[in-house]
């Protein structure tokens, strides 16, 4: 029968802060449901610190609306504000669910607006070529100092490493790019993929759900380029599992540096690992793949995300306006 302001101030004062909240509440609860709560964790750690120590009532719209104008002013672009801007939203999403707070303090703070067009990087015939011949001659480099290495061992009686003038490939990075280019998997993908999802009878690549963004299993048929470039790949790729495993053997967890080498000896820019999968989706437009099948390779669940790649179709927008 205590007055409702009593009641609410005894609750509030037993609020936690941000920082609680996260490591007692909320990061349990989302490692159980999401995917990559590694990622989101490592967002919430290193981009709010100016409010980890407050009361989770106690933040407001305007507080989040000062820390997303300093990664403005620092150079952030609006997609990767809102990206980060979107790993703290969830949480206040779900506090007020579990209702430790009454309102959400980002309800009135819209996101960034962005050029989603803009964000659609493919390579033009230039940069593609480019971008093989600088996986050749990677690969050429790496046989000589193979040979050379050789030469001063043998000089010197000692035993002699593997020649690499035969192999097809000299390490994971080629292969995994051409398999890249010519199926559109994520870079996680790529690197969960065991040998016994790659069907060489049937051709396809089966990304199962328990690897995918949106958790559903999907089916990749494997054109000529990928399926030569696997045949070769799994000659010599050991007796691991995974298709591109670690020097270790199991799960790859980085190519950063050898693909960062890659684009600078080919001269290729702002290019990231995941625009190959915007190439891959881009040139299956500007061929006349109809969207719904793009969207379904590319395993997103929405059509929405496919449309970006829309206005590459092949004069679609020309015969539209022809019609009147």
């Amino acid at each position: 029968g205590e007055p409702l302001a009593i009641t609410q101030g005894r609750k509030g004062a037993a609020l936690p802060t941000l920082r609680q909240f996260i490591d007692d509440t909320y990061m349990p609860w989302f490692e159980t449901h999401h995917k990559g709560h590694e990622k989101t964790l490592h967002t919430l750690d290193n981009n709010f610190d100016a409010i980890m120590s407050q009361r989770l009532d106690s933040i407001t719209g305007r507080d989040l609306d000062l820390i997303r104008t300093g990664w403005m002013q620092s150079g952030n672009k609006p997609s990767t504000v809102n990206r980060k801007m979107g790993s703290i939203s969830g949480l206040f999403s779900r506090a007020v669910e579990w209702e430790y707070i009454r309102s959400h303090p980002m309800e009135k703070l819209k996101a960034l607006k962005v050029d989603s067009m803009s964000l659609v990087h493919y390579l033009d015939t230039d940069e593609n070529e480019r971008l093989r011949e600088a996986l050749d001659a990677r690969q050429d480099e790496a046989r000589a100092e193979r040979e050379t290495a050789n030469k001063w061992r043998a000089d010197r009686g000692k035993e002699l490493m593997p020649s690499m003038l035969h192999l097809p490939f000299t390490d994971h990075l080629k292969p995994m790019v051409l398999v890249s280019l010519n199926t559109g998997m994520r870079r996680g993908e790529l690197f969960d993929l065991k040998w016994s999802a790659v069907n060489f009878q049937t051709k396809t690549i089966t990304a199962a759900g328990a690897t995918t963004k949106t958790s559903d299993t999907r089916h990749i048929p494997m054109n000529k380029e990928t399926l030569g470039t696997l045949e070769q790949w799994k000659k010599q790729a050991g007796n691991s599992r995974y298709v591109f495993p670690s020097q270790a053997g199991g799960r790859l967890e980085d190519v950063k540096s050898a693909w960062l080498n890659l684009l600078e000896r080919a001269k290729v820019k702002d290019f990231r690992w995941h625009d190959m999968r915007h190439d891959f989706a881009s040139r299956l437009v500007m061929a006349g793949v109809p969207l719904n099948t793009v969207r379904d390779l590319l395993g997103h669940a929405d059509i929405k995300m496919t449309l970006r790649y829309a206005h590459l179709a092949p004069g679609t927008k020309a015969a539209a306006v022809e019609l009147i």
